[in-house]
């Protein structure tokens, strides 16, 4: 039954999906893809569908084994239905970071309650860098979603007696496991698993572990992952020692990423990541474990969420490899902690006084923010930012800025008059408009597309000719394209030396042989940055039509 003390699910969802899928599908499509990451995952999906094989990704028609299908296939789909443009690319992240909004209420809740469910989800829905991969067709934002269900199924499974509710939350947990292994791989089971066995060992918890399932729960972890590994090591000789000694130990172990980082890399990407909520994360942490480890047994659930935080953490700054997306995964455990805290807050006689330090810092904070956004295009040297880019936008800085500024006024005011509840409002409409306005800067800020030249050798390219870059790869122009391309002294991460066709395809030459092509008779057309061919240009015996520019780029041929 429906009362007001006790709102339906349905109700809840639905404010929440409507909420969050305008505030993520906001401007979806409004501006190219980029040349880096959202080409390179719009483009290999694009070629599943031109090839039809959806065992093998491919990028540039090069064997690349880097990670397992499910997000190609996702993304495959959508192009599929919606067709080959940026809306299509960027709906898949957008409705899974919806997806795991909405896992968060209803992992929330059944904890915590309604309050701290609705909490949650508003906290994870507007923090900044689950916002920002929101955007973004990468793979973390799948796998978050994957391997938070993973672990907030077997949460809830351990706490349930055995029975029909209990055996299906572990049957989503072995479930959930096998997509996230689809997903980025063998990390996909073998974190949550290592959270789940050190929770279990550290606190004690053995008891609450049996019924688990396993036979079962084997059969369909295996039943969902198992295939695709079986297919491409089948298809692929040299698939398995890319797929599991490269892309997994190695680049863990080894710097063969060349992205290493300092051993606090993570830290300050999770305080900024957690704006505006991360100064609520402390006394949450102080108020949620209270009593210590003389309590662990009481905060058991609270302890699984810190350790869900700390391994996750300790394992990726471990790692010799670090992305900023990659800490992405402990966001929805530190958005239930939270969550709960605040709904603890609404209902507690003193709730105010107990916001009262944590919305200071947050007040302090937008202030900050809101002067180094109108510093930085006011003052565009002192963040190294084109004085045209700066005039541009400066408007929408000024209108972000503003709403900083309100939204940390109100928040304190709002919970001294109106209540906690209020004041949580008051940050989430600040964060919408703020990401509202950044959506009107994205086009600005993004890099610059080669989708216009793209457009240019479609129209005009006829059979036989051949289309280059001339030092570099720019993953989006293939995919507006939709052709591969040549590539002139330069490698990127294509994976030739897994692809032998690749190799004798011809299509990935040295300066001396595009010299040489360049002065036959067929047509080359080239693509290049526009400071990578200032020596090529200056070159007198070098003669060339240029045939499109843009900010960045040059597009030119050997003929006209």
């Amino acid at each position: 039954m429906v009362t007001p003390e006790n709102p339906s699910w349905r109700r809840d969802l639905l404010w929440l999906v409507v909420a969050f899928a305008l505030l993520y599908g906001f401007r979806l499509g409004s501006y190219p893809l980029g040349p880096g990451d959202e080409g390179r995952y719009a483009e290999v999906p694009r070629e599943m569908l031109a090839s039809g094989d959806w065992v093998i990704p491919r990028l540039n028609d090069v064997y690349y084994f880097e990670k397992p299908p499910l997000m190609y296939w996702l993304t495959a789909m959508s192009e599929s239905v919606f067709g080959l443009n940026a809306w299509a690319v960027r709906f898949v992240p957008a409705m899974l970071a919806l997806g795991g909004v909405l896992l968060t209420y209803a992992a929330a809740r059944r904890l915590h309650g309604r309050d701290a469910g609705v909490a949650s989800a508003v906290v994870l829905g507007t923090s900044l860098l689950y916002f920002a991969i929101g955007r973004l067709p990468l793979l973390d934002m799948g796998l978050t979603v994957l391997m938070s269900a993973t672990l907030f199924c077997f949460l809830l499974a351990v706490r349930e007696p055995p029975g029909t509710r209990r055996r299906w939350l572990f049957y989503g947990l072995y479930a959930s496991a096998a997509l996230a292994t689809l997903t980025k791989g063998l990390i996909g089971f073998l974190v949550a698993g290592a959270v789940m066995f050190l929770w279990l060992l550290i606190f004690n918890q053995w008891k609450r572990l049996r019924p688990l399932y396993l036979p079962s729960g084997i059969l369909i972890f295996l039943a969902i992952a198992l295939p695709w590994h079986l297919l491409a090591a089948a298809r692929a000789e040299t698939w398995a020692h890319r797929y599991f000694v490269v892309e997994h130990f190695e680049r863990f172990f080894t710097p063969v990423a060349k992205r290493p980082g300092a051993w606090y890399y993570y830290i300050p990407v999770l305080l900024a990541g957690l704006i505006p909520w991360m100064p609520c994360l402390f006394p949450a942490l102080r108020d949620r474990l209270r009593g210590g480890w003389a309590a662990r047994d009481r905060n058991a659930d609270a302890w699984f969420l810190v350790t869900w935080v700390a391994f996750i953490f300790l394992f990726f700054s471990k790692s010799q490899s670090k992305l900023v997306p990659y800490i992405l995964p402990v966001f929805p455990a530190l958005a239930v902690l939270i969550g709960a805290w605040l709904a603890d807050a609404m209902r507690a006689p003193d709730g105010r006084q107990r916001l009262r330090n944590s919305l200071r810092v947050v007040t302090f904070l937008c202030g900050l923010l809101a002067f180094a956004l109108v510093a930085a295009v006011l003052a565009p040297r002192l963040v190294k930012l084109d004085a045209a880019q700066a005039v541009v936008l400066r408007p929408l800085a000024f209108v972000m800025a503003a709403a900083l500024v309100v939204g940390g006024v109100m928040a304190p005011l709002l919970a001294r008059t109106r209540g906690v509840a209020a004041a949580m409002g008051a940050l989430a409409v600040m964060m919408t408009v703020f990401f509202g306005t950044l959506l009107f800067a994205a086009p600005t800020l993004n890099k610059p597309s080669t989708q216009a030249l793209a457009q240019i050798v479609t129209a005009q390219a006829r059979p036989g000719d051949r289309v280059y870059h001339y030092h570099g790869f720019f993953h989006d122009f293939t995919f507006y394209a939709r052709r591969p391309v040549g590539l002139v002294d330069y490698k990127d991460e294509l994976e030739l030396e897994e692809d032998a066709a690749a190799r004798a395809s011809g299509r990935f030459i040295n300066e001396a042989e595009f010299r040489r092509q360049w002065n036959q008779a067929t047509r080359l057309w080239v693509v290049a940055k526009q400071r990578d061919v200032k020596v090529l240009f200056a070159d007198a015996t070098f003669r060339y039509h240029l045939l499109g520019e843009t900010e960045d780029y040059y597009l030119f041929s050997n003929q006209p």
